[in-house]
């Protein structure tokens, strides 16, 4: 194997390309060309039998033997054990600007050009509310704008002044309009017409025939009857209580509270009830409802434990095993009891019970309240009563009687009620009245409103009440006086 081979086959390796990136890192200018240079010349393959070339170490040895006659420099010790020499030399990598000191050597340049929006030497105008064109101002700054660019004029700095507006609603946002400086309009009249000539028919010619005017007249109000009939038939709002009160007996209590429960109930059809809440042997189920059982409320009070747990059907079943019915069944019946022991069981709270389950089942209950006034059971029906009918008889004893109870409910704290009450005058004899007069002027001073019931020949008898056996006449006041009762409620 030939020294070719031997030479730089084996050491004809590149040098490594971590030195030269560090050699890159280190130098910089006429030291970094210096060391790409000698990074070249290790790289150059040496000519054929020459030995390979050895970088310089710090101290300056090479690797190779002196040449006879020189001495070979100490290593360690003496005066200086080694010898440096620079490769390279450090110089900046880019040059100062000549503010610091140094060489210029770049000059930076602006991205770009900043200019003013306006010119400072004119003040800021507002621009005209409305679009003018303007006239073509001379070139300024960067050229000529078009006229049409209002914009453009104004980046060059023009501003116009506005010319007087004609429009008053400009002047008016300027502040410099004054309505009074305007001359006033000059009156305007309008022009006479000729009066239109009338027809003349010649002579042996008949008359023209005007045709027929057609002329929109109001609808005539409906009849008193009628409204109150759309009254009965309205909602209510809610299940009401009338109480049907007098302390003196033999005022039609007991007829007034039936009729009142068979004429709502002839309108409305169902949910009407009258009970006899009267404490002294009521007749009230005697004179209303057919007799197809004894039961009463005494009966209902016995099993009102188990009925009131009951909903829906099944509670509308089972309460009407205690109710009697109206032969056109138009209203039921609550009996009162016969013995007057039992009145001692009718306390506050059980008619407050018996109240509560007959709204459940009911819209409109009528109650026929006793005589005492200071039981509590009386009470009761006048606290829960939504309605209060007065009912009386043209004669002072009965009228002195209302008036009282009147009195009575202002001092016990139920004003509002006798205030809204409604006075119900039952005639128990045919023909009017001289007092009727002094009554109905009266108590339209003490209660809401008054009405008046005829006298009918079907209730001197004093049996079972029969509402289609009644006159024409007593039913249509019965219908008015039963729309007065419940008109405040009707929705």
């Amino acid at each position: 194997m030939d020294g070719s081979e031997t030479g730089w086959g084996r050491q004809a390796e590149p040098a490594p390309r971590w030195r030269a990136l560090l050699d890159r890192a280190r130098l910089s200018g006429r030291g970094a060309e210096q060391a790409e240079a000698e990074r070249r010349a290790e790289e150059r393959p040496p000519p054929p039998g020459e030995p390979l070339p050895r970088r310089a170490a710090g101290n300056g040895w090479t690797g190779r033997a002196q040449p006879p006659g020189q001495p070979t420099e100490p290593v360690y010790g003496g005066e200086q054990s080694y010898r440096v020499e620079a490769t390279y030399r450090v110089e900046p990598a880019y040059r100062l600007e000549p503010e610091y000191g140094g060489e210029p050597s770049y000059r930076a340049e602006p991205a770009y050009r900043s200019e003013p929006e306006q010119r400072a030497d004119r003040p800021w105008q507002a621009e005209p509310a409305y679009r003018q064109d303007y006239p073509e101002p001379e070139a300024r700054g960067r050229g000529t704008a078009s006229v049409d660019s209002r914009y453009a004029l104004l980046d060059n700095g023009y501003r116009p002044e506005p010319p007087p507006a004609e429009s008053r609603y400009a002047l008016l946002e300027r502040g410099r309009y004054r309505p009074e400086t305007l001359p006033a309009p000059e009156p305007t009249y309008p022009e006479p017409v000729a009066p239109v000539p009338t027809y003349q028919p010649a002579e042996g010619y008949p008359a023209r025939v005007e045709p027929a005017r057609v002329e929109w007249r109001a609808s005539e109000p409906e009849s008193e009857l009628e409204r109150a009939v759309a009254v009965l038939r309205r909602e209510l709002g809610g299940p009401r209580v009338l109480a049907f009160a007098n302390p003196k007996g033999g005022v039609h209590k007991t007829t007034a509270t039936v009729l009142g429960a068979a004429t709502v109930g002839s309108v409305r059809g169902r949910g009407v009830l009258a009970w006899d809440d009267n404490e002294l042997r009521g007749t009230l189920g005697l004179r209303a409802g057919s007799a197809r059982h004894a039961r009463t409320v005494r009966h209902l009070v016995q099993d009102l434990a188990q009925i009131e747990i009951l909903e829906g059907n099944t509670l509308l079943e089972r309460l009407d095993d205690y109710l009697r019915h109206a032969s056109d069944g138009s209203y039921d019946v609550l009996a009162g009891e016969e013995s007057p022991r039992f009145a001692q069981r009718l306390d506050q709270f059980t008619v407050k019970r018996v109240l509560e389950l007959l709204r459940r089942t009911h819209e409109v209950v009528c109650v026929d309240t006793g005589n005492n006034v200071e039981s509590p059971n009386w009470r009761t029906v006048m606290q829960a009563a939504d309605q209060l009918v007065v009912t009386t008889v043209p004669r002072e004893d009965a009228a002195f009687s209302a008036d009282w109870m009147l009195d009575l409910l202002h001092e016990v704290g139920m004003g509002e009620l006798a205030d809204n009450a409604v006075t119900l005058i039952s005639c128990p004899t045919p023909g009017r009245s001289a007092l009727q007069d002094d009554l109905e002027r009266h108590f339209a001073t003490r209660t809401r409103a008054v009405a008046v019931v005829p006298y009918d020949p079907a209730l001197e008898t004093g049996s079972s009440i029969e509402y289609h056996q009644l006159q024409a006449e007593t039913r249509q006041a019965w219908l008015k006086a039963a729309a007065v009762m419940l008109e405040p409620f009707v929705r």
